[in-house]
């Protein structure tokens, strides 16, 4: 595949550098400390997920907005999740979350997730995408496939995450031919269950693949009973040096 060696030749010589994108930390009453390391000044975060209560919650939480707050005064994006159920969630509900984050919490953008990856799932996710931009023209959209997605969704959202799982299948997935068109800054991966020894693997494969937000973690879904993003990984102090002074580069 020599086009995906050029790529990656390319991304090394323009200086697109590889950043951290959270897929969503416990809520800061659980998790004050995980908080408060994102919003350390210097952190190399592209963007960080609010996740109130699966959404926006149904009133203002004043420890979110204290978090999120203190993350964007750290220059830190903060998108609001909201929940695409694979595309069985009506619209109207997507919006209305989406209405509530910018009103209570005021994010930047929005991460879909669980959004469908088929084709036939595009146009709705498409018509979504502009209500949400109706709602915030400059709203950054990332969307949650989880895996490599029908190719029409790059044309629509600002980020796709094309990789969403555990270290023993991302060490030896493989990357969709089609996403060479498109520069690393427009993809993410996020990974659970990646050991401190294979970090460094890990972001090779990110670079390999032409992924420049991820989310390394040691944590584990444990047979899918816990949430792997819920924490801050184990190597914390690692991988915010190695990212933050471009040793990943």
């Amino acid at each position: 595949m020599p086009h995906l060696t050029s790529r990656l030749a390319g991304t090394l010589g323009t200086g697109v550098r590889t950043g951290l994108g959270v897929p969503g930390c416990a809520h800061p009453l659980l998790a004050p400390a995980e908080w408060n390391a994102l919003a350390r000044p210097g952190t190399p975060l592209h963007w960080a997920v609010l996740d109130v209560d699966r959404g926006p919650g149904t009133q203002p939480d004043p420890h979110c907005l204290d978090a999120a707050g203190r993350l964007r005064n750290a220059g830190v994006r903060v998108l609001g999740r909201l929940d695409g159920a694979q595309g069985t969630r009506p619209r109207i509900e997507l919006i209305a979350d989406a209405h509530r984050y910018l009103e209570w919490y005021q994010v930047d953008g929005f991460l879909l997730d669980r959004c469908p990856a088929g084709r036939e799932g595009l146009p709705e996710t498409r018509r979504t995408i502009t209500s949400l931009r109706a709602l915030r023209a400059d709203a950054h959209v990332v969307l949650g496939h989880g895996t490599h997605p029908y190719p029409g969704y790059a044309e629509n959202a600002d980020q796709l995450v094309t990789f969403d799982g555990p270290w023993s299948d991302y060490r030896f997935s493989q990357v969709a031919e089609w996403t060479a068109d498109h520069p690393p800054e427009r993809f993410c991966h996020f990974v659970h269950g990646v050991p401190r020894a294979h970090l460094d693997e890990a972001l090779r494969v990110a670079r390999w693949q032409g992924a420049a937000t991820v989310w390394f973690t040691d944590r584990t879904d444990h047979g899918g009973r816990a949430d792997p993003w819920e924490t801050l990984p184990g190597y914390w102090d690692d991988i915010v040096s190695h990212i933050g002074t471009g040793v990943s580069e």
